[in-house]
């Protein structure tokens, strides 16, 4: 499977909003659904944080081009609001036609296990360009999803979408998390993310969805920046263990498959 298509026990649902506008096909049913403050507060940050948005993406852009031959987009199909499909736009932080089928595995396993959502990066993801792990830690692949923004697919706040496979994966009762439109950051990320468990980030989505404001999204943009923060820390920290392991495995001889658990 190719990873890099080419560019251009819970409650009954509650239904925040009226989803008719869903069922005429239109590409923007997600903006018209959304109240009226969150569609402004994700257009007016968009257009106020551009200036360091046009710069961090070509930096990230940059560093790519000299790091790794082939497209700097990526594309792949998610699932937002009330199971609307829609192509999802990153930066490409993966080789040329690196295989999905791990990924898919290593998803599988978290859900199943409900062990703590540590990305395969922290394990030495032999898929990544050089540096791609930096970039995915400070959320830069992500960039490119303000396009998904503008055209009302997605929003800054919001559970993050799910691709397919894992969308099939969820209990009806999981799935009210797609009752809110999926965004950049979110309740989730700001909580611990990576730390959290399959059925943490299930709660918060769903607590979020059933929860949203202008207050608590505004609480969890002010939030991000220190997530962030964490998230390249443990990165840092989880790429100086798998080092350290690889030393010492090399050091004793030994060929073990097994990888250092990162705490």
């Amino acid at each position: 499977m190719n990873c890099n298509p080419r560019m251009p026990s819970l409650r009954p649902n509650m239904h925040p909003f009226d989803d008719s506008a869903l069922k005429n096909g239109s590409p923007i049913a997600a903006a018209i659904l959304m109240p009226g403050w969150k569609r402004a507060l994700d257009i007016g940050c968009c257009l106020a944080a551009m200036p360091v948005l046009g710069l961090c993406t070509l930096v990230t852009v940059f560093v790519m081009k000299i790091t790794s031959p082939g497209p700097v987009f990526f594309r792949q199909e998610r699932i937002g609001y009330r199971g609307r499909r829609f192509m999802c736009y990153k930066f490409r932080t993966m080789l040329v036609g690196a295989d999905c089928n791990t990924h898919q595995t290593h998803c599988d396993y978290l859900i199943q296990s409900n062990a703590p959502m540590i990305k395969m990066d922290a394990r030495g993801d032999t898929r990544l360009i050089p540096g791609g792990w930096l970039i995915r830690a400070l959320g830069l692949d992500e960039l490119p999803q303000i396009i998904n923004v503008l055209r009302g697919e997605m929003s800054l706040i919001g559970p993050r979408p799910c691709v397919p496979y894992e969308y099939e994966k969820y209990l009806p009762g999981q799935r009210e998390r797609f009752n809110a439109v999926p965004g950049l950051t979110g309740l989730w990320q700001v909580s611990g993310k990576n730390r959290m468990t399959f059925e943490d980030m299930i709660r918060l989505d769903i607590e979020y969805s059933r929860n949203a404001s202008l207050s608590l999204d505004l609480k969890i943009i002010l939030l991000t920046a220190p997530a962030l923060l964490v998230q390249v820390s443990d990165a840092v920290r989880g790429k100086k263990a798998l080092a350290q392991f690889k030393a010492a495995a090399a050091i004793s001889g030994t060929a073990s498959t097994n990888q250092p658990q990162i705490t």
